[in-house]
């Protein structure tokens, strides 16, 4: 079977009212962003595919026009599943304005919901979201008025109260990788991350539908090594080559990011940690690491801990240190990078990483805060009338043995001047974050 194909021969193929898994983590990383581009191209000539159900588990896109922003269109778009939507303004846009209903899930719950639905299994039972606004009691994830259908319910098992997770089926998964073979075979062994590939892969291929994988170069039959595979060909429908795939928005492909090379200098790790205030609260956040402890660091302020850790002195080797797309250990990234490190000394499926930590892995996390109340709840999800999403942040924050929340008292035109005497608010913020 031939499978080598165009990105706008595999757009035409998408139905009109489907469900469609797609990969990738913010700043780029595994984004088919090809086949995404010729999907909306597609329906910005004709019209079609139009009232699509979009499933994603991390934030995906540019924060303008690339990933999921490729999407935000009312209507091409019926209904997004999601556990991240910042890098998507138009999409929180429409969620915002009713144009489209809106899930809201832990990211990794989405991972594991189709890894069940592949293995074709009645959902997920898993204790990630009890008592959240995941909860059923709370609004079942439901993100907005035009959203009603319930797809999670509240079960009780040997006693224990559970939250159930409805299947349904994948239409098609698009996902990306670095090498296929004529076969189908696919290696992702130059991308910064695996994500949640193998899972969508086998969602969409034991639900009777497609998958899609964009590569940067189709080899020869044979010359991919079975332990480089990370998708069989037996799952894979359609391959798009694009030798112009970028590893990351920074264009170009790090092998110290896939973890092909190492680089002994750690300076890239010390200069993403820019800001005054965001450096200031991460030194004091670094005092509470513990040598030995299984560490986590959430996207935000938490990200820019590891730079300025190693800044301080703490001895880097010291620490076990890991974030929910898979990363185990090296110069953890930030910002747009967030979720990628070089010189990591694992890189394994994100959702594998989301076992770990639902098990309680991890000893201590280091999480950024939307708001918070007097009581220690936390808001990261709903923010000032935009939906957010909780990424990781559930599975983490409900099973690890310690949480410390980093953040400002306020957001927006806030003015903070760190001198060496201290640190003086010049000027409050727009928006409170303790309430």
């Amino acid at each position: 079977m031939r499978k080598l194909s165009t990105a706008e021969t595999l757009a035409a193929q998408i139905q009109d009212g489907a469900t469609i898994a797609i990969s990738g983590n913010g700043g780029g990383m595994v984004e088919a962003d090809h086949i995404l581009a010729a999907i909306e191209a597609r329906f910005l000539q004709t019209g079609h595919p139009r009232d699509l159900t979009l499933i994603h588990s991390l934030g995906i896109g540019d924060r303008d026009s690339k990933g999921t922003n490729r999407f935000a269109h009312a209507e091409m778009l019926k209904r997004i599943i999601a556990g991240h939507f910042t890098w998507s303004p138009k999409m929180q846009e429409l969620v915002k304005n009713n144009a489209i209903e809106a899930y809201c899930f832990p990211g990794g719950v989405i991972q594991a919901l189709l890894r069940e639905i592949g293995a074709g299994r009645p959902g997920l039972f898993t204790h990630v979201g009890l008592g959240s606004f995941v909860d059923p009691r709370n609004g079942g994830g439901k993100s907005n008025e035009c959203t009603t259908d319930d797809l999670v319910e509240l079960i009780e098992i040997d006693g224990e109260t559970k939250l159930r997770y409805r299947p349904f089926k994948v239409d098609y998964a698009i996902l990306r990788g670095t090498y296929a073979d004529p076969r189908g075979n696919v290696s992702l062994e130059e991308e910064a991350i695996d994500m949640d590939s193998y899972s969508m892969a086998l969602a969409a291929h034991n639900s009777g539908g497609k998958v899609f994988v964009q590569v940067r170069d189709v080899l020869e039959a044979g010359t991919i090594e079975p332990r480089r595979v990370k998708l069989p060909g037996i799952l894979v429908d359609g391959i798009v080559e694009h030798r112009e795939q970028p590893q990351t928005y920074l264009g170009g492909y790090d092998l110290t990011i896939s973890g092909q090379h190492r680089r002994l200098s750690s300076n890239d790790a010390i200069e993403l940690v820019s800001h005054p205030v965001r450096r200031l609260i991460a030194r004091r956040a670094a005092r509470e690491l513990v040598a030995g402890a299984s560490t986590n660091f959430g996207f935000g302020i938490p990200g820019g801990i590891p730079g300025v850790a190693l800044r301080e002195g703490v001895p880097y080797q010291s620490l076990w240190l890991s974030v929910e797309q898979g990363v185990h250990n090296g110069m953890m990234l930030d910002d747009a990078l967030f979720g990628c490190a070089r010189n990591a000394d694992a890189i394994i499926p994100s959702l594998d990483q989301f076992e770990f930590y639902s098990g309680g892995g991890i000893d201590i996390t280091f999480l950024g805060m939307g708001e918070m109340d007097q009581y220690g709840n936390v808001n990261v999800s709903h923010l000032n009338g935009n939906l957010i999403g909780p990424g990781g942040f559930l599975e983490i924050a409900q099973n690890a043995r310690k949480v410390v929340f980093c953040g400002t008292f306020d957001a927006k035109g806030s003015k903070i001047d760190v001198t060496p005497d201290g640190l003086h608010i010049a000027q409050s913020g727009q928006i409170p974050k303790l309430v």
